[in-house]
Order: structure tokens, then C-alpha cells, then sequence
């Protein structure tokens, strides 16, 4: 496509040949996870892709180069360096541009992988609007990167440490289609159920792809299919430990003063502490889960072209 973007033979290969090809994003790898868990989910997730019939393509750049399924010398230097920055739409042309290591967001990982020709996305859960947004004006730039992307993406809802109703209404505004897999409600990321009832849901990796195929028809695409996947209930984090250490750590991040960008990183860590490594059990289910349902998504996508 460019010299500042380069697909994997292999997935170039089944995207060609109209194989199911799943997109994971790497900043869950790089800024999600500590090391060497980090390393070692990123391996599982593409093995778990894989053994549903799938290629998974982990997406990143590396020296500069946007690269659509990091191989595993890529994926260790993803996972390993300490200068890998954060990437979100805005920032991938900069990086490529100044030959840096870079992780991407569930925006620019959406964008890069429907500009490859990946129609399927597996992620952990999306950004949202922030609390107390009516001040700081904070909402992830997931949202309006969504609207515009086709790509249907995998996820346990948003990150329970947003303001979920808000995220709801705006994602509505946007146009973003949200379907519940065997599920009414929106999930919680750490819970099952964040109490905020679906329109829309269908039983299976099939009905997605029928919802997918009808967009494409009537010219509904232009923006993502967001499908909310929720954990079972027996791998949620316990509601009431959720609760308090969420309420600790909206009064710690109060005190301390931290807004913008370092809101979500300080919650997490907190949750990871708070729970002793609770958190983080439950983060790696939500990543497997979820990459398990897209890439059968994506083996049904398949099937129907």
C-alpha cells in the first residue's frame, strides 16, 4: 500500500484469499498489561485466534513503519521497550514519520485494519466519555473514530471507570450501531452487566455477521458495529469489591489532581493494587474472550462472502 505500511504475508494472504482475518490492537500490549504478562496474553490472544480458524493480525509500528500483523520478534520489541508511545489517530503520521516504536489505540488500530481490509476488531473495552466530562470536556477519541470506521469491533462495553450512560449517548449521536452478542444489557468490562439495557442483541457469531452483511446492502457502513461481548459471570470481578475500590479511586484521583489522558492509566493501576491483581485476571479473560468471539466473526463473515 505505501512504504509506511507494510501487511504480513500471511495475512495479506488470507485477506486475499477471503480467510477470516481478526485486527488486534497493541497498546493492551504495550501500555495495558505489565511485562512479562504483557508478552505472554499477546502470544495466547493470536493462538486462541488461530485455533477458531482464524489469522490474527496484532497491529503496531515499528521504526516507523505501520506494520498489519506484528510477528513475534515485533511483538516482544512492542512489549519489552520502554520508549513505545501511545498512538491514537492523530499521532500514527508523526511516529512514522520521526521512524518511532509505537502502540496503537482502539482508533488507529480500527482505522489502520479497515484500510488493510479487516472487517473484524477484538479489543478489551472501548474509551468513552470521562466522568465529570461536563467540565473537563474528556471523552476518547475512540468515539468519533468509531463513528467513521467500518470495522465491527469486539468488546466487554467500556471501561467501568467512564461514565457509561454518557458513553451510550454519545455513541448514539455518532450513529454507532451497538448489538449485544447473547446479551440485552452492556457490559461493565470488570462485570457482566453495567445496568444499561441493549436495543439490539443477537445470539451468535452468525447473526453478527448477517447484521453486518445487511449494512453493507443498504449502505449503513460507514461506521463501526460496536459488539458488546460480556464476560460470564463466573470470571467477573466480585460487584461489591468493583464498587468500593472504583469509589477510592475516583477520591484518589481527586485528590492527586490527574486529568486528561493519565486518568484511565491511574484508575487501572489503582484497580490492579487495590484488588491485588484481581483486575488484571479479569482484563486477560476480557482480551481471550473476546478475541475468541471475533475470530468466529470473522470465520462467519467469511462463510457469507
Amino acid at each position: 500500500m505505501s512504504v509506511a505500511l507494510r501487511v504480513r504475508p500471511e495475512v495479506a494472504a488470507a485477506l486475499d484469499e477471503g480467510r477470516p482475518v481478526v485486527a488486534l490492537e497493541s497498546t493492551l500490549i504495550a501500555h495495558g498489561l505489565p511485562h512479562p504478562d504483557n508478552l505472554r496474553v499477546a502470544r495466547e490472544v493470536e493462538a486462541i485466534v488461530a485455533d477458531e480458524g482464524a489469522v490474527a493480525a496484532t497491529i503496531g509500528v515499528v521504526a516507523g513503519v505501520v506494520t498489519v500483523g506484528l510477528d513475534d520478534a515485533a511483538l516482544e520489541r512492542i512489549a519489552t521497550r520502554a520508549d513505545v508511545v501511545k498512538l491514537g489517530v492523530r499521532d500514527v503520521a508523526v511516529a512514522v514519520a520521526q521512524r518511532r516504536d509505537g502502540a496503537t489505540t482502539v482508533a488507529s488500530t480500527a482505522r489502520i485494519a479497515a484500510h488493510a481490509g479487516i472487517r473484524v476488531f477484538a479489543t478489551g473495552g472501548l474509551g468513552g466519555v470521562h466522568r465529570e466530562a461536563r467540565e473537563t470536556w474528556d471523552e476518547s477519541a475512540d468515539l468519533v473514530a468509531l463513528a467513521t470506521t467500518p470495522v465491527a469491533v469486539v468488546c466487554a462495553g467500556v471501561k467501568s471507570i467512564l461514565d457509561v450512560h454518557a458513553t451510550l449517548e454519545r455513541l448514539e449521536s455518532l450513529g454507532v450501531c451497538v448489538v449485544g452478542i447473547g446479551a440485552r444489557s452492556f457490559p461493565g468490562f470488570y462485570l457482566t452487566d453495567s445496568g444499561h439495557p441493549l436495543d439490539w442483541s443477537v445470539d451468535d457469531a452468525e447473526g453478527i455477521a448477517a447484521v453486518m452483511a445487511a449494512r453493507g446492502d443498504l449502505g449503513l457502513d460507514p461506521g463501526a458495529l460496536v459488539v458488546a461481548n460480556p464476560l460470564p459471570l463466573d470470571q467477573q470481578l466480585d460487584p461489591d469489591l468493583h464498587q468500593r475500590v472504583l469509589d477510592s479511586g475516583l477520591a484518589r484521583l481527586r485528590d492527586a489532581s490527574v486529568i486528561g489522558k493519565d486518568v484511565t492509566p491511574f484508575l487501572l493501576s489503582h484497580f490492579h493494587d487495590a484488588t491485588s491483581g484481581a483486575s488484571l485476571r479479569v482484563n486477560i479473560e476480557i482480551i481471550k474472550h473476546n478475541a475468541r468471539v471475533a475470530a468466529r466473526i470473522a470465520a462467519a463473515w467469511a462463510a457469507r462472502r
